[in-house]
């Protein structure tokens, strides 16, 4: 299947005559994907509660099961994969040797809803999107915050709320200078991008598209690929510049990985499917 390009000014991101193909269908639902130094792309099968590994030569592997249920994902500098472990509303880092370190696990004393969604920036600080999915293997009582955006310090000792006005934030990642902060707000159905802050605060939010999304990416031109019915790219101005159509009923989420960091990964439904860039990977991570 090929890319369906909106073409703007700077052009699609696919590569000429790329098409779209069907890596694994073996999932409940796919979530999560983001990719370590070497380019191999770590994903979420997350009501079977594993993550998996697509190896740069393409093999499918399991790297962790039980793993809480984990949901968005990101890797930090140190090679520890950072969890949303929707299971227990908490934020996990996952070392190499599978070891567990819960960073947050609630918020002055209440829990969170369930972490969906993580982007570590430059200097290891971290944000995270809490929005309130009921789960119905959740044992825990009612809802105790609010649905914001949250931000762990380098040190983990500090978590910050940087946003009270969001419905629902969802997706989210940063530029890799760390200056910027994309926030898909899904219940509203718009992005938001800020000006990130030395403190972690965030200021100047401004409206990027009109379009929510579950999973963001960025590559290094700055275009900006949401998910949902397929994958949507905008340009660095917010302009639609392509539509990369997935044969699902929803794309979760995306990443830009592989040896060379040009390749898309797309977790939708059952799926894992991949298509070739022409641009590469904006983040080392995610």
């Amino acid at each position: 299947m090929l890319a369906d390009p909106a073409r703007g000014a700077a052009g699609g991101v696919t590569a000429p005559g790329a098409k779209l193909e069907k890596l694994t269908a073996e999932l409940k639902f796919g979530e999560g994907p983001t990719c370590d130094a070497a380019g191999n792309v770590f994903f979420t099968d997350q009501p079977n509660d594993r993550i998996l590994e697509w190896s740069i030569d393409g093999r499918l592997t399991t790297f962790l099961q039980p793993c809480g249920r984990a949901n968005g994902m990101y890797f930090d500098a140190r090679g520890n994969l950072i969890a949303c472990a929707d299971e227990t509303n908490a934020l996990w880092s996952i070392a190499p040797d599978r070891a567990v370190t819960v960073l947050v696990k609630d918020y002055q004393g209440k829990l969170l809803n369930g972490p969906n969604d993580v982007w570590v920036r430059p200097d290891g600080g971290l944000y995270i999107t809490d929005p309130y999915y009921r789960r119905d293997y959740w044992k825990r009582g009612p809802k105790e915050q609010g649905e914001h955006v949250y931000y762990l310090s380098p040190d983990r000792a500090k978590l910050l709320r940087v946003t009270e006005d969001l419905k629902q934030p969802n997706g989210i990642t940063g530029t890799p200078n760390g200056q910027t902060l994309f926030v898909a707000d899904i219940g509203a159905g718009r992005t938001y991008s800020y000006v990130i802050q030395r403190d972690g605060t965030l200021t100047d939010k401004k409206l990027f598209c009109a379009m929510g999304s579950d999973g963001m990416t960025l590559d290094a031109e700055g275009n900006v690929y949401l998910t949902g019915h397929g994958v949507t790219v905008f340009d660095k101005t917010g302009q639609q510049i392509e539509h990369i159509d997935v044969p699902e009923r929803w794309s979760a989420n995306v990443c830009i990985g592989g040896k060379d960091r040009r390749t898309l990964f797309i977790t939708a439904s059952q799926c894992l499917y991949s298509i070739r860039l022409r641009v590469k990977a904006a983040n080392p991570s995610k």
